[in-house]
């Protein structure tokens, strides 16, 4: 397939409806769900997609029953704990964007083990996105900037880029976003300006490497202009 993306963002939406779908709890929708990530992970590695973002938890995640959170931060730790040595030996790089100092301490020291292992990979990075929202993110940003003592003057896209949790990370190329919903959901808004879409209603537990190949085949076929002609 020619005219691949190089920077692939996820939003792996439609865990809980098809629990409910198949008449199983909500926590085994969520640990199918992290089974299909394994998949499509190998899949774009298989392709040289070289940046991949994965939208695990957002920070509005947090209004949620909290059985379902601590569920999720099990299931997070869990996946990394069992696919960061697989992956290490692919080359990938493991990234975190978000807050990361707000997430449990068995989480935190397990995801900056994995980046620590990977930290000289130069196979695919791929991004992990917990405790991440993008206002969040420019937010913060503003934040570091002000601290730093930024002069006004100084301030321009580049500057603003360079102090997003994306640092040195080209900007997204394709968001692919699952179970039927249209919107960015606050989901790397400054990286995603000029990113292709791609919406399927297929929940994320069935979205299998067929429908992986449909998403890339459609960016392929697509013709960017960046406000061009």
């Amino acid at each position: 397939m020619n005219n691949l993306p190089q920077h692939v963002a996820i939003v792996p939406d439609g865990n809980r409806r098809w629990s409910k779908k198949h008449g199983v709890s909500t926590l085994e929708g969520h640990k199918t769900g992290a089974e299909r990530m394994h998949s499509v992970v190998e899949a774009l590695i298989q392709h040289g997609v070289k940046y991949l973002t994965v939208w695990g938890f957002s920070t509005d995640n947090w209004k949620r029953a909290d059985a379902e959170v601590i569920y999720l931060f099990s299931i997070l730790e869990a996946w990394i704990r069992r696919d960061t040595p697989w992956l290490h030996s692919q080359g990938v790089k493991l990234r975190h964007i978000g807050r990361l100092h707000e997430l449990p301490e068995g989480l935190f020291r397990t995801i900056a083990a994995a980046m620590y292992l990977t930290r000289n990979n130069t196979g695919m990075t791929l991004l992990l996105a917990f405790n991440y929202s993008g206002r969040a993110d420019i937010t913060d940003a503003v934040r570091k900037m002000l601290t730093d003592g930024a002069p006004p003057e100084s301030v321009n896209e580049e500057l603003i880029g360079g102090y997003l949790s994306t640092n040195g990370t080209p900007d997204v190329d394709l968001v692919i976003r699952t179970a039927g919903e249209y919107r960015l959901s606050n989901f790397l808004l400054w990286q995603a300006a000029y990113g292709e879409f791609y919406f399927t209603p297929v929940l994320w537990p069935d979205f299998t490497n067929k429908e992986l190949d449909k998403a890339l085949r459609t960016y392929s076929q697509r013709q960017r202009h960046f406000g061009g002609d």
